[in-house]
């Protein structure tokens, strides 16, 4: 079953816009503010390698940001549905690093967790057909 565009009145449209505004704003404090975000992130060196490794992060997230916001103001949903499908493997790498860096503690795990449900659960909606507004 192939999923119909997207228009600006339906949920899936605004909570995709939602999650990239989300997405704008982690990805530009961790680009511009990396010894916070790196806490945030679970990250606790302030080494500088460390802070350029936090602000690839923070343009990952701007990039995932522009992608989410591109596809669900041009309305295709199938291609949102296949980058929201790729999109979990992010979280659960953000996981593996934590677990095997032993520097996450529960809220990490929990950030990146929700984000791992929040992309699978988003991922799973926007292939279910729209309604019409």
């Amino acid at each position: 079953m192939v999923a119909p565009s997207m228009t600006l009145r339906q949920p899936l449209f605004l909570v995709v816009c939602l999650l990239a505004g989300v997405f704008l704003i982690l990805g530009s404090l961790f680009v511009a503010m990396p010894g916070i975000a790196a806490s945030i992130y679970g990250f606790p060196s302030r080494d500088p390698a460390a802070m350029l490794y936090v602000r690839a992060i923070g343009f990952r997230d701007v990039a995932l940001a522009a992608y989410l916001l591109g596809l669900a103001v041009t309305g295709q949903r199938k291609a949102l549905s296949v980058v929201l499908t790729g999109t979990t493997l992010i979280p659960v790498g953000d996981l593996l690093l934590l677990a095997s860096s032993g520097a996450g503690r529960p809220m990490h795990y929990l950030l990146h967790g929700a984000s791992l449900l929040g992309f699978a659960a988003l991922a799973l909606w926007s292939r279910q057909p729209g309604r019409a507004p």
